[in-house]
C-alpha cells in the first residue's frame, strides 16, 4: 500500500483537503485499498486552520512515505517544518505542493533549478523571492522529477489525479474523475485562466448568446445567427456585445474555439484534422494558425510550426 501524508500545520486552507478525495475514490474503485492516505504535522495532535476549526493529525513520522503533500497556508511555516520539508526527499518517493505550498517547498530548497507552477496572484512572488526556481504561472500543474506543484484550489485535483494517473494508468483515473463529476480531468499544460469561464454578458440576451456558441462550436456561427438568437439586429448586436463582454463577435467566438481546440489537443489523440472540425475552425491550417497567433510558436499543444494568418471580422465566427 502506497502510503501518502497530508502535512497539516497551522493556518492550513481547509481547501486542501478536497485533494485527498482523488485517493480515497481510487481506493473504493480497486479490489484493494492502494493509498493509506494519513493527515500529518511536526508532533500530532490538532492543528488549528485558517477557518479556525482543527483537524486531528498524528506526528510525521521519517519511515518511507510514497508521497506528501504541502498545502497552502495563512501562516509563514516554522523553522521547524521548513528543515522537515528539507529532509522529505530521504524518506519520500514524492513531493507535492497545491496552490501557496510552493513557498514552503522552494524555502526548504526543493525547488532549485526546477520548473514549478503556484497559484498566479502569488506567482510574480515565488519568482522575486526564489529566482533559482523556474516559474511558470500559467500552468495547472507541473512535474520535474520526483517534486511536482499545482495552481490554487481545485487545481489541486488534477494534481491527485495526475499521480493516480502515474500509479495506476489512464483508464482508472478516467473512473475516478467520473466518480467526482469531473467534467474532465485538466491537463497539465492547460492555462490557469479559462476564457470559458470568464467570458460572461451582464444581460440575460447576451449570455443565452454564449450559453449557445459554447455549446455549438462546431458550427460556422456568424453575427446574424447569434444576432438573431438575442432578438437584435447585426449592428445592435455587435454593439451591445462588445459593450457586455469588452470583445467583438468574432474575438470571443474565437477564443471559445481556441481553448476547446487546447484542450482537445492536450487530453485526447484525436488528429488536428478532427479537432479542427469538433471546434468550428473547419481545417487544420486555419486552427494552427490562430493558435500561433495566440498562443505563440512554442505553444506546447502544436506539433510543429504553424504559419500566421490574420482573421477579419467579416469572416464566420
Amino acid at each position: 500500500m502506497r502510503k501518502v501524508g497530508f502535512l497539516i500545520y497551522p493556518g492550513y486552507q481547509p481547501m486542501g483537503i478536497a485533494v485527498t478525495a482523488p485517493f480515497e475514490i481510487a481506493n473504493l474503485q480497486a479490489a484493494r485499498p492502494i493509498y493509506d492516505v494519513r493527515m500529518v504535522s511536526m508532533h500530532g495532535g490538532l492543528v488549528r486552520t485558517s477557518l479556525g476549526f482543527e483537524i486531528m493529525t498524528e506526528p510525521i513520522a521519517t519511515g518511507h512515505y510514497d508521497l506528501i503533500v504541502v498545502g497552502a497556508s495563512l501562516e509563514e511555516p516554522s523553522a521547524e517544518l521548513i528543515e522537515l520539508i528539507r529532509a522529505t526527499p530521504s524518506f519520500c518517493r514524492r513531493i507535492a505542493a497545491t496552490c501557496h505550498g510552493a513557498f514552503v517547498l522552494a524555502e526548504a530548497g526543493l525547488l532549485d533549478g526546477r520548473r514549478a507552477t503556484t497559484h498566479w496572484d502569488r506567482a510574480a512572488d515565488l519568482r522575486a523571492g526564489y529566482p533559482t526556481v523556474k516559474v511558470d504561472e500559467d500552468r495547472i500543474f507541473i512535474s520535474d522529477g520526483p517534486i511536482w506543484t499545482s495552481a490554487g484550489m481545485t487545481a489541486g485535483i488534477d494534481l491527485a489525479l495526475a499521480l493516480i494517473e502515474q500509479d495506476l494508468g489512464v483508464e482508472a483515473t478516467r473512473n475516478v474523475a467520473r466518480r467526482l463529476l469531473l467534467y474532465h480531468r485538466r491537463s497539465g499544460g492547460q492555462s490557469q485562466f479559462s476564457a470559458l469561464l470568464e467570458l460572461e454578458g451582464s444581460s440575460d440576451r447576451i449570455q443565452v448568446v454564449l450559453n449557445y456558441a459554447r455549446a455549438n462550436l462546431t458550427k460556422r456561427l456568424s453575427v446574424g445567427e447569434l444576432a438573431d438568437i438575442a432578438n437584435l439586429s447585426p449592428r445592435q448586436f455587435s454593439r451591445v456585445f462588445q459593450s457586455e463582454t469588452g470583445q467583438t463577435p468574432a474575438k470571443a467566438i474565437e477564443r471559445l474555439r481556441l481553448e476547446e481546440a487546447r484542450r482537445l489537443l492536450e487530453d485526447s489523440n484525436h488528429p488536428l484534422d478532427v479537432v479542427a472540425r469538433m471546434t468550428g475552425f473547419g481545417d487544420r491550417d486555419r486552427m494552427r494558425r490562430a493558435l500561433t497567433r495566440t498562443f505563440g510558436k512554442s505553444s506546447r499543444v502544436m506539433p510543429r510550426q504553424p504559419h500566421r494568418d490574420a482573421v477579419t471580422e467579416s469572416e464566420p465566427v
